[in-house]
């Protein structure tokens, strides 16, 4: 058990690497984006989507990661199967048709934490844009005056 939680706690100091790596250049792409664009909703819009593709882009890197680790420790026949479980176990569904052996069933709860944790700072970065960028809408249009 000691050594799942060894390889769990691994795992995570890796993603979070990762992930912090990540959202620094997504939100340095954000604010140079930004600032070259004129204040327009839609094209406010395209630098977060662009935004939200490198974040979506990152979790994947990080469950792709963790599929890794589980094929490597053999507990998957294929990389496809071990890619799935570990998509479902980072994005906390759950299903359970897929399951691991009992040697390493504590890494899939622990990828799950990871999971929550990660896609909540790619939350936190996307909402930080997503609000700046209807800000600029409400300070550039501010809409009628109030009678």
């Amino acid at each position: 058990m000691l050594q799942n939680l060894l390889l769990g706690l691994t795992m995570m100091s890796i993603c979070l690497l990762l992930q912090g790596i990540l959202v620094v250049a997504a939100l340095r792409y954000y604010a140079r984006q930004r600032h070259a664009m004129p204040s327009r909703f839609l094209a406010s819009m395209r630098v977060t989507g662009a935004l939200m593709l490198i974040l979506i882009a990152g979790n994947t890197l990080q469950f792709t990661a963790w599929a890794l680790l589980f094929y490597w420790l053999g507990e998957f026949s294929t990389l496809n199967e071990a890619i799935y479980h570990s998509a479902v176990n980072f994005a906390t569904l759950g299903y359970g048709d897929v399951v691991m052996s009992a040697e390493h069933r504590l890494l899939g709860p622990l990828e799950a934490i990871n999971g929550a944790l990660m896609i909540g700072v790619s939350t936190a970065a996307l909402s930080r844009a997503f609000g700046v960028a209807l800000q600029e809408l409400v300070t550039t249009h501010p809409g009628p005056p109030p009678h």
